[in-house]
């Protein structure tokens, strides 16, 4: 459920921001939100979370979304709401610190920091989970190697801010994932067929009326 309002905030924000002539220069973007390290030391702390819904075009918004749709509701389901809302908002604080930091005068925009802390959280997620997320964990280690490459090989993406949303993700991952409990297994009642009384007929052997529901 917060995985599709999250991409229902992203998308009005950047409908917002065409609309708005948000695009037209880096400062209309700042002016809108964006994060700018210098700003954020000067006390305009709020532009690490308004850049992290911000878009720079359609492209960039659409393989975002296409992202966080695809991770955002697995995590959301194996962590459950609150805790995904935390990790989510975690990383982006993670990501848009390393970004005042380590690049402060680039302009920033985009969901990505986010997104790579909810890939960081799938990977604990999957680690923890043993044998059952092996398969899990091998593919999200490779689809955050391919981005960090692609980060890398590419211009214009920020590095900082994907690493620095992928660590503070991991680790909220870490403090937050919990095994979910097994589950009671209910005692297996087979079907029982009894040659001696109304041959070929199948019975099923029912629980007691009395015993409690797992």
């Amino acid at each position: 459920m917060l995985t599709r309002i999250l991409v229902a905030i992203n998308v009005i924000a950047y409908v917002w921001e065409k609309l708005t002539g948000a695009l037209a220069t880096n400062g209309a973007l700042e002016a809108h939100g964006a994060l700018v390290g210098g700003d954020v030391l000067a006390g305009q702390w709020w532009r690490i979370f308004t850049s992290a819904f911000l878009h720079g075009s359609e492209i960039h918004i659409l393989f975002n979304m296409i992202a966080l749709w695809q991770v955002g509701t697995f995590v959301e389901m194996i962590y459950g709401t609150p805790r995904y809302a935390f990790m989510y908002f975690f990383a982006a604080l993670g990501s848009g610190l390393a970004v005042t930091y380590f690049t402060p005068n680039d302009v920033t925009i985009g969901a990505s920091g986010a997104i790579f802390g909810l890939f960081g959280a799938l990977g604990v997620a999957a680690l923890r989970m043993g044998e059952r997320g092996r398969e899990i964990l091998k593919q999200t280690i490779g689809i955050i190697v391919i981005n960090l490459v692609i980060g890398f090989a590419l211009p214009n993406i920020s590095n900082a801010g994907h690493i620095g949303g992928l660590v503070f993700g991991t680790l909220a991952g870490l403090v937050l994932f919990r095994l979910p409990r097994p589950a009671p297994v209910a005692p297996l009642y087979a079907q029982r067929i009894d040659p001696r009384r109304d041959a070929g007929v199948v019975t099923i052997e029912h629980p007691p009326l009395d015993e409690p529901h797992a």
